[in-house]
């Protein structure tokens, strides 16, 4: 029987071995379209697929006796299962699967032309979609397979198997496994091709419509490949069967041969281009549905905010997370999570930030924060805080970051997003668009009803604390009426013995730069001057923005050479200067300038000296007389007391300075401000604080890593 069979199912695989050239494609799709007459029934095949995975991952090619393929946990697909729906579907469908199973059995050992076998089976499912047509065809072949592969991992160890393994040659083909191992492969390489293409098509029907319509290029386009992808599934199938066929019918020479595989492997890099063009396609749908989405998401948020609130939960949910399965928030003083309704009816203060977010700041924060919960702890608090990490979704979350998050989250003793993906793109985007969010660090404000009353109340709580409750607009025009420029506006809370030093009448020098020399020959000069004008001098230095590691140095020095006090912590050094900034910054807010406002000259003033390449000095006596100068112009000063020194007891020191500083000013000058470019609050137009003209403009770029 063997020798009958034999050359006819050569001539057949040769046959096969042709696959279509572009003028054989057009005809079969067009015959494969007059098949396709679909009576409009909608059927959830993705049950059935299941099955079939299941089926092919455990008939993974083996070695008898061996347990490979094995599972050690339960069956996938148990009693529960299936009574879940799988039943009721199998019943719908078991008569065509039944059908198309037998269909295989008798084609693919016949000689029968693989095409018109191929057809046949889609005449047999002109009813169905594109998608149940392919699934039910690999359902019969998942039968057929599996049933192969059934009795020859049990035929050593079942007496059952084994009898029917003895009529389908079955122990003869395993003795030679290791020969026929090229065409399993193929095969199983082909299966894994074709199940890669049926996802795609099934995940394809399954597209929402109120995202993508029929009228979409990109879904027109996937759409036109599917039955190109149908029809080599199906004829991928006939080859496979045939394959298997061939091996329980042939001889061992015939079956050993390596002409089939080739045919395999052909077929497999054709469903695999499909496949990958198949994926690019749908993946480009499944962009096109994100961005529908996230439009959507993002125009729900924007009505949100614009339309009135009974309380804060709405907005908040669709802020931090809207679903309910879970506990979005983190408590960082009970460590534990919660839920947004901790929130509800509260002034809430977002702190919004990247991972990149300083220990200063956040040490600065938290100080603040345990102030308020201090003053206000016989009443409930004015005010909660809640960390939004705004992570950059287009690079990958790593191990790295998350110890970079969780690092951070520990340090915060509010409350905190419970990790960063719980933020949709959508809010990013409206954090990003609305709120300007670009890297610094902002705090934007929500009354109890959800409503934005600060969209960045950051410069108002540097400034003023928890003083600035409720952080509005107003308030902070209502803060700036009682502000004159004082020492007390200056160094707040950055060192309370300036304070003790006021009350107790002494002359008060602050003072910066990070040039040594200059340091060393002014606190010598100064202290020398203060002796012999006979007044009491505290000497105090405040460094430099963004010279961290430098200005802990130069601590350290003035300290060992007992030149003068310095601030304890770095911390504080950045503390002084950012409030400052941040002065800068809310006096631009409210369109105060050089030229009309007081206060904000002499802000200017002190930022036009820290953006200096040499040092400076301020030096006041109580809370408003003050004068102050470049280093190099005000050691001069120092140096020619004698010149000076008469006008003191009748001026006072503070008067004094200024009147000599004033006869030693020359036209000549150069003043430089730097001004963080993240804001978005950079003004066209900036005087010289010194003398009144518009500074030029330049861009500078500046790392400040030192």
């Amino acid at each position: 029987m063997t020798s009958l069979t034999v050359p006819a199912r050569k001539q057949r695989f040769r046959g096969d071995r042709h696959l279509f050239s572009s003028s054989d494609d057009t005809t079969m799709l067009n015959q494969l379209r007059a098949t396709h007459a679909p009576d409009g029934r909608d059927i959830d095949v993705r049950p059935l697929f299941h099955i079939i995975e299941d089926i092919f991952h455990r008939a993974a090619p083996t070695i008898p006796g061996s347990n490979q393929g094995a599972e050690p946990h339960l069956d996938a697909l148990d009693d529960k299962t299936l009574q879940a729906g799988y039943g009721d579907l199998i019943e719908l469908l078991a008569y065509t699967i039944n059908k198309i199973s037998n269909e295989i059995t008798c084609k693919c050992t016949s000689s029968e032309d693989a095409h018109a076998t191929t057809m046949s089976i889609f005449n047999m499912v002109s009813s169905y979609s594109w998608d149940a047509k392919v699934v039910l065809a690999l359902a019969a072949f998942a039968v057929y397979y599996g049933d192969f592969w059934l009795i020859a991992q049990l035929y050593t160890v079942n007496s059952l198997a084994k009898s029917v393994a003895i009529l389908k040659q079955l122990p003869e083909i395993m003795d030679h496994s290791d020969s026929h191992k090229p065409r399993f492969k193929a095969i199983a390489n082909l299966i894994k091709a074709m199940v890669n293409v049926t996802k795609c098509m099934v995940d394809f029907k399954e597209l929402p419509p109120q995202y993508i319509s029929a009228d979409t290029d990109i879904y027109k386009s996937v759409d036109a490949l599917i039955p190109t992808a149908a029809y080599w599934i199906v004829r991928s199938i006939m080859t496979c069967a045939s394959q298997i066929a061939g091996l329980i019918s042939m001889s061992y020479e015939y079956a050993s041969s390596t002409t089939e595989p080739w045919e395999l492997s052909s077929l497999a890099h054709k469903v695999s281009n499909i496949y990958e063009h198949l994926r690019k396609q749908l993946d480009l749908c499944y962009q096109h549905i994100d961005e529908k989405k996230h439009m959507e998401a993002y125009q729900m948020l924007v009505r949100t905010f614009e339309t009135p609130q009974l309380d804060n939960m709405k907005i908040l949910k669709i802020l931090i997370y809207a679903k309910e399965d879970q506990l979005p928030l983190f408590d960082g003083s009970a460590k534990k999570r919660v839920s947004i309704d901790v929130m509800r009816r509260r002034n809430v203060l977002l702190l919004i930030s990247d991972l990149d977010i300083s220990h200063e700041e956040l040490s600065i924060l938290d100080q603040m924060y345990q102030e308020s919960r201090q003053q206000a702890s016989r009443m409930e608090s004015q005010y909660e805080v809640v960390w939004l990490p705004v992570i950059d979704r287009s690079t990958p979350w790593t191990e790295q970051k998350q110890k970079q998050f969780e690092a951070l989250q520990s340090m915060m003793l509010w409350h905190t997003v419970y990790h960063p993906s719980l933020l949709e793109p959508a809010v990013i985007r409206y954090i990003k668009e609305v709120w300007h969010f670009n890297k610094k660090p902002m705090l934007v404000v929500l009354d109890p009803q959800g409503r934005v009353t600060n969209p960045n109340a950051l410069h108002m709580m540097w400034i003023w604390g928890s003083l600035a409750f409720p952080f509005t607009s107003a308030r902070e025009e209502a803060l700036w009426r009682e502000e004159t420029w004082r020492l007390d506006l200056l160094v707040d809370a950055v060192e309370p013995m300036i304070f003790q030093w006021m009350q107790e009448g002494k002359y008060i020098c602050l003072y910066g730069g990070e040039d040594m020399d200059w340091i060393q020959k002014f606190t010598a000069e100064l202290h020398a001057t203060a002796q012999a004008a006979g007044i009491p001098l505290e000497m105090l230095y405040v460094g430099k923005s963004n010279l961290k590691e430098k200005i802990r140095k130069i601590n350290n020095a003035i300290v060992d050479q007992g030149w003068s006090h310095v601030l304890p912590d770095v911390t504080l050094v950045w503390y002084f200067w950012v409030r400052l900034e941040s002065m800068w910054h809310s006096k631009m807010q409210h369109r105060m300038t050089v030229e009309n406002d007081r206060i904000m000259q002499e802000i200017v003033t002190m930022m036009s000296f820290d953006a200096s390449d040499q040092g400076w000095a301020l030096i006041s006596r109580g809370s408003t007389e003050m004068t102050k100068a470049k280093g190099d112009t005000l050691l001069t000063c120092l140096m020619n007391f004698s010149e000076w020194k008469e006008d003191v007891p009748l001026k006072g020191f503070v008067q004094a300075i200024t009147d000599y500083l004033q006869k030693l000013q020359t036209p000549h000058h150069c003043n430089r401000l730097i001004l963080p470019g993240t804001t978005g609050s950079i003004p066209e137009k900036v005087v010289c604080a010194e003398c009144g003209r518009t500074m030029d403009k330049f861009i500078m770029y500046r790392c400040c890593n030192d």
